[in-house]
């Protein structure tokens, strides 16, 4: 038996040249596959047959002619030239006029026009000017052409020209050639075929009055939303917004229809679609929107209002003509488990629950989860007015040294002055955060802080205090965070290794690469970095060692056991041993007990932040506390 990597014979190694008929068949083939290609359109079609064509036949020009009957007049559509020839890649889109020409005629009652040599054949010899001198000008010695025929009626012309020379063409070219213009008509009615289906298609999902997608297509987009992926947070949203059309009264003969009140109120709701929001006719009285995304909750409210206000603001002929808009809206959340039908039907209840109680209202499936959400827009917005009328101030919470007993930093924390009393941050940062009102927040914070801590002195001998600010994961993923810092830094005076800038291990966590990127660039500006919250994230020890960090702050849950929990021990332990080796310094946060003072100086640690050392204050206590007034 031969060896399976012994060479081919030289009968095998022969490339059998295929006739012309087998040439003549692939290349039909392989045009019938690509013509019927559901991406090929009709203009991708012909120049893939003039192309085979100019190839196949070995002609120097192949072009695809329009034939107007009326105006006696051949357009190009398309121009091939071959890209050897003396036309290659230059396309001839030209007209011309075949007023009293017999050359259309000819074409009528033939499958080809053979021309081997122009100047003796009878058809072309005594064509009308024009033609004769496009033929002279691309210097056209032969012809095979054939007409494009559909229902029985002459629409056009494949044209297969022979260059400077004269051509005889032979039997199977002539057959070919007749192909040629059988498949320009195939392309055709498959192009006019696809656009109709298309128009049927779009008239079976759309509503003839407004032009909007109707219900099925509606329903179809939902289970789509429903199945694709989506984060924890991502939420989708079904606003219903059902139309009385009449406003609850008889409608006088001359006054709109209500196909004609539907068509003016789709056009007002139309102007609120955007990517996340889609629009629908989904019933005869009502719209559908559908948004997405982790806003999606705040956006369906704001959307139902602007939906109420703008029916509300339709003007009409007849002042007794005021339409109602109630609004009904259903979340479904990644976990939840029904269909696009029943989160659509929610919708539904819900908007005719809100018409039974209010021509313009709107109300939310879950009724529990509405007054939630309505109370957190209702916060957003104070918060909104509350930060523009500069009801926001900062206090300072002392960070000791525990074995020299003074205060060698302290941490800005955020406080609202409102109703008379301070409200702590942790009562409205998550909305803060929700509403990206945080960016703007974090920026007062750490401009006006910096101006505060360059008025600090020193505490007896020693340096001023250090300034710590936290910077919330927003913060950080922004983009102008580290120029905002040095413009804090630049009109504050203060010094860049007095500023501490506080950030959660799960922050840094979300993109090491990322965070090492910024955190270098913020280092690069003199600041010390600080990781806040030390143990209740997910940092990994080789992260720690790549990232370049100054402070380790050992979360409040781990102190609070001290020195009775053996495990909060053995982690306070275990964290300082691991940042001393590093030369990371170390904070315990949230010391109320002498006993876990005392805990905590045995391991070792000194700096240590909480109630017992006191509570954070404004501005001027602190400077008081350091034996200064405040300028």
């Amino acid at each position: 038996m031969p060896s399976l990597s012994a060479p081919h014979s030289a009968a095998h190694a022969e490339q059998v040249e295929p006739t012309t008929s087998e040439r003549f068949t692939r290349a039909l083939v392989d045009l019938t596959r690509a013509v019927w290609h559901p991406g090929c359109t009709f203009d991708t079609a012909i120049g893939l047959i003039c192309e085979t064509a100019a190839r196949t036949l070995q002609v120097e020009r192949v072009n695809v002619w329009h034939y107007d009957r009326d105006g006696q007049l051949l357009r190009c559509l398309h121009a091939y030239s071959a890209p050897d020839g003396a036309h290659a890649g230059a396309e001839q889109l030209e007209s011309l006029s075949l007023e009293g020409d017999d050359y259309m005629a000819t074409l009528e009652d033939v499958r080809t026009l053979d021309a081997s040599e122009i100047e003796a054949d009878i058809a072309t010899s005594g064509s009308h000017s024009e033609l004769r001198e496009y033929l002279r000008r691309h210097r056209i010695h032969a012809l095979l052409d054939a007409p494009v025929i559909i229902e029985g009626k002459l629409l056009g012309v494949i044209c297969h020209e022979s260059v400077g020379r004269s051509r005889k063409w032979g039997h199977e070219e002539s057959s070919f050639a007749a192909s040629m213009g059988d498949y320009v008509a195939m392309a055709h009615e498959v192009s006019r075929r696809r656009r109709a289906e298309k128009e049927v298609q779009h008239l079976l999902l759309h509503d003839a009055t407004t032009g909007l997608p109707n219900r099925d297509y509606m329903l179809e987009l939902v289970r789509q939303r429903l199945a694709a992926p989506r984060t924890p947070r991502e939420v989708l949203a079904v606003v219903h917004v059902r139309i009385d059309a009449s406003g609850g009264i008889a409608l006088p003969a001359d006054a709109p229809t209500v196909e004609e009140v539907m068509a003016q109120i789709a056009l007002r709701l139309r102007q609120f679609t955007s990517n996340d929001a889609d629009l629908a006719r989904v019933r005869a009285d009502g719209f559908a929107f559908l948004l997405a995304g982790n806003s999606a909750e705040r956006t369906a409210i704001r959307l139902a209002e602007r939906c109420i206000a703008a029916v509300r603001a339709l003007q009409w002929q007849h002042e007794d003509i005021q339409p109602g808009a109630a609004v009904g809206i259903a979340y479904a959340e990644p976990s939840t488990a029904d269909g696009a039908r029943v989160l659509m039907r929610q919708a539904e209840e819900t908007a005719d629950r809100a018409r039974g109680k209010d021509k313009f209202g709107y109300e939310l499936f879950d009724l529990e989860h509405h007054a939630a959400l309505v109370e957190r827009l209702r916060l957003e917005r104070t918060l909104r007015e509350a930060f523009a009328n500069d009801e926001f101030e900062l206090h300072y919470q002392p960070e000791y040294d525990a074995s020299e007993n003074h205060w060698v930093a302290a941490e800005a924390l955020l406080r609202w002055r409102s109703g008379g009393g301070l409200v702590v941050a942790g009562a409205f940062i998550d909305v803060l955060e929700s509403s990206g009102l945080i960016l703007a927040m974090g920026g007062w914070v750490l401009h006006r802080a910096c101006a505060d801590a360059a008025q600090w002195p020193a505490f007896g001998s020693g340096a001023p205090p250090t300034l710590r600010v936290n910077v919330s994961g927003r913060q950080f993923d922004d983009a102008g965070l580290v120029d905002d810092v040095a413009r804090a830094l630049a009109e504050s005076g203060l010094a860049a290794e007095r500023l501490c800038l506080e950030i959660t291990e799960t922050t840094l966590m979300r993109d090491v690469d990322h965070a090492l990127d910024v955190l270098q660039q913020l280092k690069l500006s003199g600041v010390q970095i600080a990781i806040d919250d030390f143990g209740t994230g997910y940092a990994s020890l080789v992260y720690l060692k790549r990232l370049p960090v100054d402070v380790l702050k050992i979360d409040r849950s781990f102190v609070e056991g001290m020195p009775g929990n053996a495990a909060d021990t053995a982690i306070v332990k275990a964290v300082f041993g691991l940042a001393e080796s590093l030369g990371i310094d170390v904070v315990a946060e949230g010391v109320e007990r002498i006993e876990q003072k005392q805990a905590l100086q045995a391991i070792g640690v000194r700096r240590m932040q909480g109630w017992l050392f006191g509570g954070a204050m404004d501005h001027p206590a602190a400077c008081k506390l350091l034996g200064s007034a405040c300028a």
